[in-house]
């Protein structure tokens, strides 16, 4: 009787029995029957119009809900954007912009690209796109960037703003594929001790990394320290590629392993530029996936010392299922293990998302960001080191060497709250727009202006006045006072950046890391 009252629902709904039973297999007990007769019930027979499309990405959804927190589903549009940044490149007009009082200003034009090759420079304002305006109408970042973004040969005619010159001048653009960088600054800290930042890791991460550690050894560099804070991981082989620059030949970098999945194992070939020479590698609370492979290998084959704070503890490993429309399912199939078998994964319960979201959370209140003896481990979890025999853990995350607590003195509340409301950023930009030609003239190498320049005390009192004017103040004068040397060192590095790059801007702020400082302790090279 059942399968009859299924019978005849599908022939209501589709051309023909015999194109149901083709399509949905009748003659079995498949959990697919059951979920494609909903759909097509629901499609075909609701009492209102619904989007079919919508419809099944939900359904997708609500399989993966339920499952680990890291299994994904992304719309087409989602998984161009997610991926453009780990692919090395998008296609667009070439321009590091910041956002100034609804107005688009360029911090500079990327370097042989469209928009520098057509004239535009530094500090010019892009105020319409094919003559729509897009300053002062309150137009969204994203919808900004996608009239800039485009097809790779495609023209886009701009109107820029440019101080000093009179109307508004017109550019046309002819878009081209930009590269996306991915190690976000590299430089010599001390004499023969080189700093190298990787944000990500993405397709073109190790071929960025070996241009960095090449022109470092021409300058000297004999030891280093790779900063991995803040990276939120990316493609594993990236990882490996970097891992085996630091270990010798068969050396265990990682292994996957799942339910379906057969073990893989990855191992050094022996044949890196970085074989030799001191490793510090610094980690913190947001440093996860491919990140935590680089420091679990070179922590497990004591190969380095690790300094900062437990990592955020993300192991599973996601296989990409490709749908025809350009959308993707990031399904998990294994799990990371570190070289001496550590499950780099922490605990999770399948569903529910918002706890393991908020585990961060947990680890503050419960004082580990501030003090490693407030962090416990399970004698079942503790594992060790491949040449040393030293003891590590498993259970989540990689728990450094050397740890260095979050700093609360120096970046208090009133800075964060100041940052939130993006009064730090805005009063920086009106400066450097304001002075831009002046800083070029007189600061023409960034090493007179690291050793020279002091942030305006009007660029302070401009950023408390505006604070002011929205309620955000600090509480007392001891906090102004913890206050001001920091941001004071972030608004020296923020200018950097813009006249220069991110690696200026890293030599600046660098020299106020609480966790920076203790590596170049304990490599050797003083503070």
């Amino acid at each position: 009787m059942k399968k009859l009252i299924i019978i005849s629902l599908l022939t209501m709904l589709l051309p023909s029995l015999a194109e149901a039973q083709f399509r949905l297999n009748l003659g079995s007990d498949s959990p697919i029957r059951k979920m494609q007769i909903a759909e097509m019930a629901i499609t075909n027979m609701y009492v209102d119009s619904v989007d079919e499309q919508r419809l099944v990405e939900d359904g997708i959804r609500g399989m993966l809900e339920k499952l680990d927190p890291h299994s994904s589903y992304t719309t087409a549009k989602e998984t161009k954007s997610m991926t453009e940044s780990l692919n090395g490149s998008f296609e667009g007009i070439g321009v590091q912009f910041n956002m100034q009082s609804d107005t688009l200003i360029v911090i500079q034009p990327v370097t042989n690209g469209p928009s520098e090759k057509v004239g535009i420079l530094a500090g010019d304002r892009i105020v319409s796109v094919n003559d729509t305006a897009i300053a002062g109408v309150k137009m969204a970042r994203e919808e900004i960037m996608r009239r800039l973004r485009g097809p790779k040969g495609t023209k886009v005619k701009l109107g820029i703003v440019r101080r000093g010159v009179d109307g508004v001048q017109t550019f046309v653009v002819t878009r081209a594929k930009i590269p996306v960088k991915t190690i976000d600054g590299y430089y010599m800290i001390r004499p023969g001790v080189g700093y190298i930042r990787i944000g990500s890791f993405g397709e073109t991460t190790y071929k960025e990394f070996m241009t960095c550690v090449d022109e470092l050894q021409r300058r000297g560099m004999k030891d280093l320290i790779l900063d991995l804070q803040e990276n939120g991981g990316g493609y594993l082989q990236a990882a490996v590629e970097i891992a085996n620059e630091f270990l010798q030949e068969n050396d265990l970098i990682v292994y996957t392993e799942g339910r379906k999945v057969r073990r893989q194992e990855y191992h050094a070939r022996g044949n890196g530029k970085l074989l030799t020479g001191k490793i510090i590698v610094l980690i913190n609370e947001f440093s996860a996936s491919a990140a935590e492979i680089v420091t679990g290998a070179i922590q497990d084959q004591d190969r380095g010392t690790v300094v900062g704070r437990r990592s955020f503890g993300k192991g599973l490993v996601q296989r990409p299922v490709e749908f025809p429309d350009g959308s993707m399912m990031r399904l998990t199939v294994a799990h990371y293990y570190t070289p001496s078998g550590r499950c780099i994964q922490k605990p999770y319960k399948k569903g529910d998302k918002r706890n393991y979201e908020l585990e961060l959370d947990d680890r503050y209140k419960h004082g580990e960001l501030y003090s490693a003896d407030s962090i416990h481990f399970d004698d079942s979890l503790k594992y060790y080191t491949l040449r040393r025999n030293r003891a590590v853990y498993g259970g989540g995350g990689i728990m450094p060497d050397v740890f260095v607590p979050l700093d609360t003195t120096q970046y208090t509340a009133f800075h964060r709250r100041l940052a939130a409301k993006s009064i730090i950023i805005n009063a920086y930009l009106k400066y450097v727009d304001n002075h831009r030609a002046q800083l070029k003239a007189q600061y023409p190498t960034f090493d007179k202006y690291l050793n020279s320049f002091e942030v305006p005390q009007s660029v302070i009192d401009e950023m408390l006045a505006e604070g002011k004017k929205v309620q955000v103040s600090p509480k007392d004068e001891a906090e102004l006072r913890q206050t001001l040397p920091y941001l004071k060192t972030q608004t020296k590095a923020l200018i950097a950046r813009d006249l220069w790059d991110m690696s200026e801007y890293f030599q600046v702020i660098n020299e106020q890391s609480h966790v920076v400082r203790q590596a170049l302790k304990v490599i050797g090279g003083g503070e």
